[in-house]
């Protein structure tokens, strides 16, 4: 049996049957990224796991945008120090309330 050598080769064509879907799980913190970082998520990332891996991957390292109130403290913090102050009967200073830096110390230097 010989083979014909006249056969033209074609490029070999990718099968996608390698390609996993993305996962729920990855569009939920893809799209937490994306409002957090403020870039839009393109539609073909979001097609398969591994292209949406790669985007969430570039993402993480991205400073988000910074807002007018990323500098204020948790409202988690200010109940915190409030109900320390209200132990102590004092009061949380104004000035931390602006400052989430301050108030962290100050909860550090009250509890």
């Amino acid at each position: 049996m010989q083979h014909s050598h006249s056969q033209s080769y074609e490029p070999m064509q990718s099968n996608d049957y390698h390609q996993l879907p993305a996962t729920e799980k990855q569009l939920k913190y893809a799209r937490f990224l994306s409002q957090k970082t403020g870039i839009v998520m393109p539609r073909e990332t979001q097609q398969d796991s591994r292209s949406l891996y790669d985007w969430i991957e570039a993402q993480k390292s991205v400073r988000p945008s910074v807002g007018q109130f990323d500098n204020y403290p948790s409202s988690k913090q200010v109940q915190f120090a409030e109900r320390i102050a209200r132990y102590k009967r004092s009061e949380v200073p104004h000035e931390c309330f602006r400052d989430k830096g301050l108030m962290s110390r100050w909860i550090d230097c009250n509890k």
